[in-house]
């Protein structure tokens, strides 16, 4: 169709709310509505979905939009539906998460004509009965979205994207338009040729995103500084990405031990529940949601204001989209990514089983993820670069290398004897390979090519193999060398490159990064450190002495006024901890040892208010660092509190985990200590009379100095056995002393 500017903007307005589009969105708008395949590549928060959204609304038939996530489905659906009262047939998605009926109520709609859009996952489309319905629905156009999907060298590669063509011809023919937010010319490439749209106009965006903060960390005690991070980011939204499923629920366990409400969100969690965290997060109901990467593709929140990677991620694709889904309102972005060469090794280590050519492009991606991370260069130079974009200005001073700038030097000699050895060479070779020539480092693909006998073999031995990747990556940023895009990785020398070699000058290029804590020693002595201190402090040996003695003397009136024992109120590690860290609020008052959330309600105030004046009058500057409260270290943990909330047997809750009763009360005691509270009494009641239980409770709260057994056992005398003490007093504590 001819397209007609004045039903566009009057659609944008009507329909999305919109006065004017952003960048080429028209432009866009205008080609695939003149009947053109059309690819577009557009970061994060461009505006992609507007682009096949507004002509979907307006041409004759049913755009067909194949997505690869439900929940991008049903965010974009919802959406859609939102903008106009009445337009609950406008779009559908058809995917596994239907019932029946629902999925007749979406083949209803689409043969009677009311459905503009249809989002269906690429899986849904291969199924006979599917084809046979679209056969019988007239489609506008085709939009593959996440089109980096089809490529092997994206970072999401899937096999069933590959068959999208096929499909397409199956159904019928009409305008196809792929989108993506990150591509480099290799993904590029293999997106057009699979799609047969050669000839499509390419629309390319700006991957700037200049308000946007990278910085790389080193992964050393990265849970505390993840923590201290969100505290002085109150109330502000972000996602913290994990590799695993199991980590994202430490994680997110963690978040909330220490006062932070937080979701996770993986693969793993049912829908139901999975729905309902990321619902939780959109609406505000939780600050933080912990993730794998399936969370985000499509999440239209605009005010995430920070993306923290607490393990690196598996390429460079991968980590440009997920620090994209922060401030997409144009507003603060902080992306924060820790980086160990441990994590590096774990990850290589996860590739050895598939095939070969697999793990040859898993390589390739990951070693551009560790020069990102090394590198001292200017961050935003390097990402734009790796998608194809130069960044002009010397520094973009919203990167850490660009805040802290790292020492430079005149690298023209090892540019130079960099570009020597490729020349030399009768064929091309990867970063790696070349890296490791210059250093004198003789690995047995070396050795098969016989380039340890090279002239050049160890030209560069001063340095280490690091510091030549490094010289050859900056070599690309400076296009000087390149990447050859069929054969991916293999660097040769360009026109410019070889200019330069014949006519060097100055050469700005920074040193190498060196990172702490990349070896297993390093860490256990990081962690051997963290712990030495952590003890110190709980001892109470380095606490403000006047102070302990106040908060001490206030425990002992509130005892005194509540009739209880003191030790029920704080014990001596908590008030320790309040010496040493001045909690001012609830929430940094539960990072002190042995208060949970029930007891610094319950007897908390004035403890805070005593210490807010001490600290003011005194004019204490107080500590950046805190205790870190961590869950018991137990896989059986959820499983115990499910369990109990359940009313099983103790007996049978042991016997499911293979645990004696011994074993099972420690990890109660843990879980109760950690400040979670239990019910029990549905066991104590039906397994110890009545006057035992009372005898031991009254112990506990008017003659105990402690929670202490021994000390407990010792005072009851030889009538009472040694469970029914514990089961009484972990009672005691929930009900009382949390």
């Amino acid at each position: 169709m001819t397209p007609d500017p004045n039903l566009i903007h009057k659609t944008l307005k009507e329909f999305f709310g919109y006065d004017s589009f952003k960048g080429e969105q028209e432009e866009i708008i205008n080609h695939l509505l003149s009947g053109g395949d059309t690819f577009v590549l557009m970061p994060t928060g461009g505006g992609k979905s507007l682009c096949y959204q507004l002509p979907a609304l307006i041409m004759e038939g049913t755009a067909l939009v194949i997505s690869p996530l439900i929940a991008l489905m049903k965010n974009q659906v919802d959406l859609l539906r939102g903008f106009e009262e009445g337009s609950g047939s406008v779009a559908h998605f058809l995917n596994s998460s239907l019932n029946r009926q629902q999925q007749e109520i979406v083949r209803a709609d689409l043969l009677s004509g009311q459905t503009k859009i249809l989002y269906v996952a690429p899986e849904t489309l291969t199924k006979e009965e599917n084809i046979d319905l679209l056969k019988g629905v007239r489609i506008s156009f085709y939009a593959i979205d996440e089109a980096h999907c089809i490529s092997e060298w994206g970072h999401d590669f899937r096999p069933e994207y590959r068959r999208i063509r096929p499909l397409v011809e199956g159904i019928g023919r009409a305008p196809i338009i792929a989108l993506t937010a990150t591509a480099t010319a290799k993904v590029q490439s293999d997106i057009l040729k699979n799609l047969g749209i050669q000839d499509a106009a390419i629309f390319k965006s700006s991957f700037n995103r200049p308000n946007l903060y990278y910085e790389i960390r080193d992964k050393v005690e990265p849970e505390k500084d993840i923590i201290r991070f969100i505290r002085q980011n109150p109330g502000k939204s972000g996602i913290i990405y994990c590799l695993s499923r199991k980590k994202v629920e430490e994680m997110a366990e963690l978040l909330n031990l220490n006062g932070i409400k937080a979701r996770p969100y993986h693969a793993g969690l049912d829908a139901k529940t999975r729905s309902e965290n990321q619902d939780a997060f959109l609406m505000e109901e939780v600050n933080v949601i912990v993730a794998t990467i399936a969370f985000g593709m499509g999440i239209d929140k605009p005010d995430i204001r920070f993306v923290i990677h607490y393990d690196i991620p598996k390429s460079i694709e991968s980590y440009y989209q997920e620090t994209g889904r922060a401030g997409r309102d144009g507003k603060e972005g902080i992306c924060i990514t820790y980086y160990s060469y441990k994590d590096i090794q774990k990850l290589e280590k996860f590739m050895q089983g598939k095939p070969i050519a697999e793990q040859e492009i898993s390589r390739q991606l990951l070693s551009e993820v560790v020069a990102y991370a090394e590198s001292s260069q200017c961050r935003r130079k390097l990402l734009l670069h790796y998608f194809g974009e130069d960044y002009l200005e010397p520094d973009c001073h919203c990167c850490d290398n660009c805040v802290h700038p790292k020492p430079v030097f005149d690298g023209k000699k090892e540019m130079c004897l960099a570009i020597e050895l490729i020349e030399s060479l009768p064929e091309h070779f990867k970063t790696d390979h070349l890296a490791n020539i210059l250093a004198g480092k003789a690995n047995a693909l070396i050795k098969s090519y016989k380039h340890d006998k090279l002239n050049l073999f160890g030209a560069g031995s001063e340095h280490t193999e690091k510091f030549w990747f490094t010289v050859i990556h900056q070599g690309m940023t400076y296009h000087l060398l390149d990447k050859e895009i069929e054969t991916y990785g293999l660097i040769h020398v360009t026109d410019r490159g070889r200019e330069f070699f014949r006519n060097p000058f100055y050469l700005k290029m920074v040193e190498d990064r060196l990172f702490s804590g990349n070896t297993d020693q390093d860490d256990d002595e990081d962690e051997e450190s963290a712990v030495a201190t952590a003890a110190m402090k709980a001892g109470g040996g380095a606490g403000d002495a006047a102070l302990l003695s106040m908060l001490k003397d206030l425990r002992k009136d509130m005892a005194r006024k509540l009739k209880l024992q003191p030790w029920i109120i704080f014990g001596d590690p908590s008030l320790e901890d309040m010496s040493i860290m001045y909690p001012e609020t609830f929430e940094e008052l539960k990072n002190c040892q042995g208060v949970g959330e029930g007891k610094a309600r319950k007897f908390g105030a004035e403890f805070i208010s005593l210490i807010k004046k001490y600290v003011e009058e005194n004019e204490i500057v107080r500590p950046d660092d805190f205790i870190l409260r961590t869950p018991p270290k137990s896989s059986d943990k959820q499983f115990i509190i499910q369990s109990i909330d359940r009313h099983l047997p103790l007996e049978d809750i042991a016997a499911a985990r293979g645990l004696d009763m011994e074993e099972l009360l420690g990890e109660i005691e843990s879980i109760v200590a950690s400040g979670l509270k239990l019910n029990l009494d549905y066991y104590i009641k039906k397994n110890i009379d009545e006057d035992i239980i009372e005898e031991i409770y009254d112990y506990f709260r008017n003659d105990a100095s402690s929670d202490d057994i021994a000390t407990a056992i010792s005072e009851l005398g030889p009538d009472y056995y040694e469970h029914e003490v514990r089961l009484v007093r972990i009672k005691f504590l929930c009900e009382i002393a949390s």
